[in-house]
């Protein structure tokens, strides 16, 4: 039920890959901005702060909120969206859709999990605010995989 309702707010019905729908459901409930998109590249159009082939990933201070993508060779594009709520040296600390505890980007639910930054292709930040955002974003998450 949730699924479609993800894939539904960007125009799709039931059947297609949902992480990108998940992130844009979230953004649009919390009023924040961001594409009704539900394909990960079109994440990556506006607002990029990183990009891999730009080279190594700059040593910053993410913002709670940001989204991240992930790579794959085989489709040749980004392949997987998350967002991010947090950060160590070496990690950052996301909510993902249509993924699993393997970290699939295929998977069978929404999960809090750990992203290696050497793993991460690109970062765009659509929120002014992260604080605010992801302040909202908790409070919304808690009725939905709680």
């Amino acid at each position: 039920m949730w699924v479609e309702r993800y894939l539904k707010s960007t125009g799709l019905g039931k059947g297609y890959p949902w992480c990108a729908a998940f992130q844009s459901y979230i953004h649009k409930e919390t009023n924040m901005g961001g594409p009704r998109s539900a394909r990960v590249v079109d994440w990556f159009k506006y607002n990029v702060v990183y990009l891999q082939k730009w080279g190594e990933l700059p040593r910053f201070q993410s913002t709670s909120g940001m989204v991240g993508a992930l790579y794959y060779r085989k489709l040749g594009r980004l392949g997987h969206i998350f967002l991010i709520v947090g950060e160590d040296k070496n990690n950052f600390y996301t909510i993902e859709g249509n993924t699993n505890f393997g970290g699939s980007r295929e998977g069978d639910g929404v999960y809090r999990k750990i992203r290696s930054k050497k793993s991460v292709a690109a970062l765009a930040d659509y929120c002014l605010d992260g604080k605010l955002f992801i302040d909202t974003y908790n409070n919304y998450l808690i009725t939905v995989i709680q």
